[in-house]
């Protein structure tokens, strides 16, 4: 797959020459420039519109798919063409990434060509070869080494079905574009400027607030609610996909190792069992020989049962990230800035330009090594809870368990509540009655003074040490949420102030502002009626030439017709004479006199 990869470099060269001579250059350069030989031929094609794509989105989501398993080869690192030094890694690992985005990009090109029957036969046969040669390597190396059977199956029957349904997708375009082509069908119209949901969003703002709302169910107001004037842009969908299919594959791999290790693991085991059986288990070594059995079957076990909740952490960490996109995209439309930190209110245009391009790869490896490290926590957490009621109930020991579970639980509890009762003296001793009925609290005014004193003294010398245990659970809160939210690329797990450091959380902002600054509905619309309009101007203008070319009466030159116009402009708008810009020879107040003097003569 690796060498047909290098191969198939050849036919998507072949397919993106093709589309480019399709495609027309809308502006020539300079007759002295010797690319003016080539006509207006052999256009820039693109693979996708990366920021205003609204339509066709799940099928570029599913040619995102068709790349996971190249995603994953080169997320391993894998590819290796060239013996090279450690420093110049990454330039290899840019020159995979290259590679792999050219021989996928025809499946792109064809489905974002204007071209849609030429687009069409070519991205059917570019997608038929790698299906074929996928099914073929599938066929040859069916089954593997961690695994056993069907291993390669497992890998590959994402990319199999996303290519599938290209296939499906492209034959779809061929049989309707060559109805339009023999005249059985209309053409449809081009790709309008502003797009039906951008529209909806508008009328929806000028419309006036309902009185009362409908009822929302319970899914609706805990889980997720749909907005019919809110679509997500391709990008998103296709980073979604890819994610979901990388992170299939890498619960697989994960699993392939965890299977190599189990099996050492159990190599090693049957060692330490001729040991202890050589030794007739009377050994000094034998105790801790069986502990680490015992930690070896339980850390197996454990591993194997997080695998679930962690992978169902990250699945719901992509369909969250989906509803904060659109949470955020709407706020950003209506001027609220306030649920961003202070520095990123006026984020640099280049990074932000960047941040787009950068996003859709960084929010994937978030979510793959996000759910390494959520596993690697749980797995801890599980041996914890396995170590403390687990094993000490199969060991006979639930007694000195549940008393050391409750006088720990007494311990915090007392803890606690001493915290608590200071807070209930300070409210009832400490501070001055409410000034009105209507106060939700008491003011911060200070009351029995003397008492007030006394206290905070006998205290001082207490909240040293409960200072400590404070100190320590902060740090093993913010440990547990920060492993808890690595995959979370839409929240930062930094301190107010450091929010910078966090690549991830400013790659997301940075997407953000680009993607508010060239789909906001009002700014499209608004741009839109200004297209629209001047569209009609220029074809009511056409006409009325038109209209005056074919009449026999005297022709009117556009010079006087501007100066009649701006005459009417001056008359309804007396202001305008001062802010006028002067002529050349004498002032604008002297030339718009005189017509004035003409209007009135």
């Amino acid at each position: 797959m690796e060498l047909f990869l290098h191969y198939s470099l050849i036919p998507s060269l072949f397919i993106i020459l093709v589309l480019s001579f399709l495609q027309r250059r809308e502006h020539r350069k300079q007759r002295d420039d010797t690319s003016h030989l080539l006509g207006n031929r052999f256009g820039i094609i693109i693979p996708l519109d990366f920021v205003g794509t609204f339509s066709n989105r799940w099928s570029y989501g599913i040619a995102f798919g068709a790349t996971a398993n190249k995603v994953m080869f080169l997320f391993s690192e894998g590819y290796q063409p060239l013996h090279i030094p450690q420093w110049a890694q990454a330039f290899v690992l840019l020159i995979g990434g290259m590679e792999v985005g050219l021989s996928h990009f025809p499946f792109f090109a064809c489905l974002s060509s204007e071209f849609r029957l030429v687009s069409s036969i070519l991205g059917f046969s570019y997608s038929l070869i790698w299906f074929a040669v996928t099914i073929l390597y599938i066929i040859q190396c069916p089954h593997g080494q961690f695994l056993g059977k069907y291993e390669t199956v497992m890998f590959y029957w994402p990319s199999l079905l996303c290519l599938a349904f290209l296939l499906g997708r492209f034959l779809h375009m061929f049989v309707k574009s060559l109805r339009v082509h023999l005249g059985w069908e209309l053409q449809m119209e081009e790709k309008p400027f502003l797009e039906v949901h951008q529209a909806e969003h508008v009328k929806r703002l000028l419309r006036k607030a309902r009185l009362q709302e409908t009822k929302k169910s319970w899914f609706q107001t805990r889980v997720y609610e749909w907005d019919p004037c809110f679509q997500f842009p391709s990008r998103m969908i296709g980073t979604t996909v890819l994610a979901f299919i990388c992170l299939y594959l890498f619960i697989v791999i994960e699993f392939c190792m965890f299977m190599y290790v189990r099996d050492e693991l159990d190599v090693f085991e049957g060692e330490l069992e001729n040991y202890i059986a050589s030794m007739n288990q009377t050994g000094t070594l034998t105790p801790v020989i069986l502990q680490v059995k015992e930690l070896m079957n339980v850390s197996k076990g454990v591993w194997l049962v997080t695998i679930l909740p962690a992978s169902l952490t990250c699945v719901s960490y992509l369909f969250h990230i989906l509803a904060c996109y659109r949470k955020h995209m709407k706020r950003l439309w209506a001027g609220n800035k306030h649920f961003l930190p202070l520095k990123f209110h006026h984020p640099s245009s280049s990074k932000s330009v960047v941040a787009i391009a950068r996003y859709s790869g960084w929010q994937i490896a978030y979510i793959l090594w996000g759910y390494l490290i959520i596993h690697v926590v749980q797995s801890l957490c599980g041996l914890m809870i396995m170590y403390s009621l687990v094993l000490p109930v199969v060991h006979n020991q639930g007694l000195e368990m549940l008393q050391g579970l409750g006088i720990g639980t007494l311990t915090i509890s007392i803890v606690l509540g001493l915290m608590i009762l200071q807070v209930w003296i300070a409210t009832s001793f400490f501070l001055q009655p409410k000034m009105s009925t209507a106060d939700k609290q008491k003011p911060l005014a200070l009351n029995n003074r003397k008492a007030f004193h006394n206290f905070n003294y006998f205290l001082f010398f207490y909240n040293v040490l409960l200072g400590l245990g404070a100190c320590l659970s902060r740090l093993l809160i913010s440990c547990i949420l920060g492993t808890w939210l690595i995959a979370r690329i839409d929240r930062t797990i930094m301190q107010n102030g450091y929010e910078g450091a966090d690549m991830g959380f400013s790659a997301w902002i940075g997407m953000l502002y680009v993607d508010h600054y060239h789909t906001n509905p009002v700014l499209v619309s608004f741009c839109n009626i200004l297209i629209t309009g001047h569209r009609e101007r220029r074809l009511q203008q056409a006409i009325k030439y038109w209209c005056l070319n074919q009449s026999a009466g005297p022709r009117v030159s556009a010079r006087s017709r501007t100066r009649w116009l701006l005459l009417q402009t001056l008359v309804n708008n007396p202001k305008l004479v001062m802010l006028r810009k002067s002529r050349p020879g004498h002032s604008s107040r002297e030339f718009t006199q005189i017509l004035l003097m003409g209007s009135e003569s």
